[in-house]
């Protein structure tokens, strides 16, 4: 008899971390569908980043620099040891967007938790701009490498020592993320 309390105690004490688990799951397998913001709402949410971002020393100077500039707001991580992330955003070429794109990731680790966060991938040489727009899907780090913008003193940017021609840069409500990354992540072209 006592095998079998010790049995329904240890299902009783795994049995809310397997519902969280798999609510997170059905969430981001469904959460493209459910977020899918219209090309309005996107160029609304891209503006307020920006604004955000021109408020970091050294950020203007850096978007000027730019051949090509992907912004994508909002992006949505949540995870319990398995995580993944979803947002949408702009590609912007002389101010002007010219596409939209969607960013997703996963990870497997040690994770708990949700966050939001603004991502930007400046593209400073045409080279590297050109073979974006022409792939279906480029994910970070394998189609291209994308070098995490070194924030200095300050939270500032340093704009003289970036000479890798892709860049991202990411950054919350509180200023930029230092050593956050978007190694893995996928960038597909969106039609709203």
């Amino acid at each position: 008899m006592e095998g079998k309390s010790s049995v329904s105690v240890r299902k009783s004490k795994a049995a809310p971390v397997l519902v969280v688990w798999l609510i997170i799951m059905f969430v981001f397998c469904f959460f493209p569908i459910s977020y899918a913001a219209t090309a309005k709402e996107i160029e609304a949410n891209v503006d307020a980043a920006l604004k955000l971002f021109h408020q970091v020393k050294g950020g203007k100077e850096l978007l000027q620099k730019a051949k090509g500039v992907l912004i994508l707001p909002g992006v949505f991580k949540a995870g319990l040891i398995v995580g993944g992330e979803y947002g949408e955003g702009a590609l912007r070429i002389g101010g002007k967007t010219v596409d939209y794109y969607n960013i997703v990731a996963a990870s497997i680790g040690f994770q708990i938790g949700a966050q939001k966060k603004n991502v930007i991938i400046l593209f400073m040489d045409q080279s590297a701009l050109r073979t974006f727009r022409a792939s279906p899907g480029w994910k970070a780090g394998v189609d291209g490498s994308v070098a995490a913008v070194k924030v200095g003193a300050g939270a500032s940017i340093d704009t003289t020592q970036i000479n890798e021609p892709v860049v991202s840069v990411i950054f919350g409500q509180k200023g930029l993320m230092a050593n956050a990354t978007i190694e893995g992540a996928k960038l597909t072209k969106i039609v709203r």
